[in-house]
C-alpha cells in the first residue's frame, strides 16, 4: 500500500512520519490485495492529512484525516479531532479499520453468493 502523507499548519518529524506510516500500513491486513491484483485494479493507496487547527482558544487542537480508495466503492474517509497528536491518528485509523472490515465482509459474502448461486445452477439442471 502505497502512503502518502500531508501536513497542515505544522511540521512533522521523523517519529511522527514512522508512526503515521506503522498505524496505516496495518490497515493493509484488511485489504485482500491478492484479490485486488488478479482483478486487474492498481495497487491501492492511502492519503493521510495531519492537521494543527489554528485559531483555538484553548489549546492546540489536532485533526487527521484518512483516504482509501477500493475498487467498488467511492472511497472510505475518517476523520478525528483531538487535543493529543497520536490520539488522534489512533482513533482515524481505528474508524477505518471498522470500515474496511465491514468492506471485507462485504466482498466475501459476494462471492460466497456467486458461489451458492452457480451451484444452484449446476444442480438444477443435473436434475
Amino acid at each position: 500500500m502505497k502512503i502518502t502523507i500531508k501536513s497542515t499548519n505544522l511540521k512533522l518529524s521523523g517519529s511522527v512520519f514512522a508512526y503515521i506510516e506503522e498505524k496505516v500500513g496495518s490497515l493493509e491486513k484488511f485489504i485482500n490485495v491478492k484479490d485486488l491484483a488478479d482483478s486487474g485494479h492498481p495497487s491501492v493507496e492511502a492519503w493521510v492529512e495531519v492537521e494543527k487547527l489554528m485559531g483555538q482558544s484553548k489549546g492546540d487542537v489536532y485533526r487527521a484525516e484518512i483516504q482509501i480508495k477500493l475498487p467498488g466503492s467511492e472511497g472510505m474517509r475518517t476523520e478525528s479531532k483531538q487535543w493529543d497528536l497520536h490520539q488522534c491518528i489512533d482513533e482515524a485509523k481505528d474508524e477505518m479499520q471498522r470500515r474496511l472490515k465491514r468492506y471485507k465482509n462485504k466482498q466475501t459474502a459476494k462471492k460466497k453468493k456467486i458461489g451458492r448461486e452457480s451451484k444452484e445452477d449446476r444442480y438444477s439442471e443435473a436434475v
